[in-house]
């Protein structure tokens, strides 16, 4: 039996609500079905079967506070029960012989050790993620280990994850190198953990390798069983899965380093003939489906030109080197396709004279520096965003997902576009109509930081309401910005000029000049509405002391 822990889901979560079981003791599940929801302080969280079997027993009622690290539910897998089939049919001999070596061999061992071997499996994260990119390990093999430790930081496609010890011991093995892909529900490293062994149910059962000297025959005695018991129930789900277009539970059977293959030549998975058990698609199934593209694609090339496909391939075109599309990237890359795709966006350029703001933030930094606040003219941008959307909240509203309804937050959330280690994040800082500026200014420092490390949590990655990208910072005058859905409106600064401009009188007077460029979703903003908020927020900032009349 197999007792399947509440895995840790990052951001300081120590405990969730049972909110609804999919399943009942004795059911059957198979990998990857929904089995039971879970609540915690940030969202609905689906955990999916490890594997396949039949549930035993469910630790925690619908209500009740699931602990992580804790059991959640028990099973008997598949290979469990074949295991099982096969030491029956080994003979009440074998039994007896075994049972004799055991009491004579095993039972010292079992004295003189106090661990018991487990290996950590990489938890599910939600959000649909199946892999994770190993950045650094922060222990090696034989290294002891204390609860809640930090061992290893890892990169999901949203942001920078550290997974701590889950009891004390000492690391055996570690499963994933530096840079390679660790997949969820896979060992992630083995340890030794302190504590007396458990029995034939505990977690020295569910962690002992399968091939010691003991176990070695009844393993292979419990494949063939395996094998054999359970050919026509593998067929009959094969045939179903081919029947119905994908595999269970709706979704298409694919490992994860297929479907890395597939996002990465830019495929559907539905699109793929599987060849595996259950329809799953294979790599060779994604490289057949390539090449057979490939093939197509001559075709229709010879067909056109009326020339052999051997075309002249310059030097000019060979690949130096590759490197995957992967972690915060690859979902920056998605989420701009999905946002310049189906999102209507209309620019609007404005100048902005910000001398004086530019005299106000000199005479305020020591001020800050004071607190060990670095003062940049960001947060200036950023509280002035908050006063112009009180008066136009509307540009910081977006539309529902069936578009019939306008949804407008309870705050204002800005997002700040940061070019950080990772790749480009936008974390944001939450209420800022309720922050001054100092708080402001302390948030800016905090999450910039985080996101040039790679380090910005889930939760200041999500629910932003509006967006500034700072492109001046690196020396651009001028760009055009796409939302970062599903807000509507985003605004890209651009380097501050010292410009001839003239005063009232007529003068040529020497003046601090900055480019602001938005875009906005035409389907509800108009040019109208950003023109007028603009001027409200350009306000503020060509006369900055005027914000202390809006302060509350």
């Amino acid at each position: 039996m197999t007792e399947f822990k509440l895995p840790d889901i990052g951001e300081g979560i120590v405990e969730c609500e049972v909110m609804e079981w999919k399943i009942a003791e004795g059911d059957r599940i198979e990998e990857d079905q929904p089995v039971v929801e879970v609540m915690t302080d940030k969202a609905l969280v689906e955990i999916t079967a490890p594997e396949a079997g039949v549930v035993t027993r469910l630790h925690v009622a619908k209500g009740e506070m699931a602990r992580v690290h804790a059991p959640l539910f028990a099973y008997q897998g598949d290979s469990e029960a074949a295991a099982g089939d096969a030491d029956e049919a080994g003979g009440d001999a074998l039994n007896g012989q075994q049972d004799a070596a055991c009491s004579a061999e095993t039972a010292p061992a079992a004295t003189a050790s106090n661990r018991r071997r487990v290996d950590f499996v990489l938890p599910d994260i939600g959000e649909g993620i199946v892999e994770c990119e190993v950045v650094e390990w922060h222990v090696a093999v034989g290294d002891s280990i204390c609860e809640d430790q930090r061992l290893v930081d890892v990169m999901t496609d949203k942001a920078m994850v550290e997974i701590t010890a889950p009891e004390d011991g000492v690391v055996e093995a570690l499963y994933a190198e530096k840079g390679d892909m660790a997949k969820v529900h896979a060992p992630l490293f083995g340890y030794l953990a302190d504590g007396v062994e458990e029995g034939p149910a505990g977690p020295a059962a569910q962690a002992a390798p399968a091939d010691s000297a003991e176990s070695r025959p009844t393993a292979e005695g419990a494949s063939a069983s395996a094998t054999i018991a359970g050919a026509a129930t593998r067929e009959q789900r094969a045939h179903e899965a081919r029947g119905a277009g994908r595999g269970a539970f709706g979704r298409v059977p694919a490992s994860p380093a297929v479907r890395r293959l597939v996002r990465e030549h830019q495929l559907r998975l539905e699109e793929v003939p599987g060849s595996g058990r259950d329809g799953r698609v294979l790599k060779h199934d994604v490289l057949a489906f390539l090449e057979q593209g490939q093939q197509v694609d001559d075709k229709q090339h010879r067909d056109a030109s009326h020339q052999p496909v051997q075309a002249d391939r310059s030097e000019s075109s060979a690949v130096e080197r590759s490197e995957p599309l992967r972690g915060v990237r690859a979902a920056m890359a998605k989420q701009m396709v999905t946002a310049a795709s189906t999102v209507p966006h209309f620019q609007y350029g404005e100048e902005i004279d910000v001398t004086e703001l530019l005299a106000l933030r000199e005479r305020l930094k020591p001020v800050a520096e004071k607190q060990e606040i670095r003062l940049t003219v960001m947060p200036f941008f950023i509280k002035a965003l908050a006063l112009a959307l009180k008066d136009y909240p509307i540009v910081q509203a977006r539309l529902d997902d069936q578009v019939t309804q306008i949804l407008y937050p309870s705050q204002c959330n800005v997002g700040m576009a940061v070019d950080g280690k990772a790749g480009l994040m936008v974390p944001n800082i939450k209420g800022c109509e309720r922050l001054t500026l100092l708080e402001i200014a302390g948030e800016v420092q905090r999450l910039t930081s985080a996101a040039r490390e790679g380090r910005v949590s889930a939760s200041d990655l999500k629910g932003g309401t509006i967006s500034i990208s700072n492109i001046g910072a690196i020396g651009g005058t001028y760009a055009a910005p796409i939302i970062n859905v599903p807000e509507s409106a985003i605004v890209a600064i651009g380097k501050t000029q010292w410009l001839p401009r003239f005063d009232a009188a007529g003068n040529v007077t020497r003046r601090a000049i900055m480019t602001a460029t938005w875009a906005g979703d035409h389907r509800l903003l108009d040019g109208g509405t950003i023109a007028r908020f603009c001027n409200a927020w350009k306000g503020y900032l060509e006369d900055p002391e005027s914000m202390l009349l809006h302060l509350a």
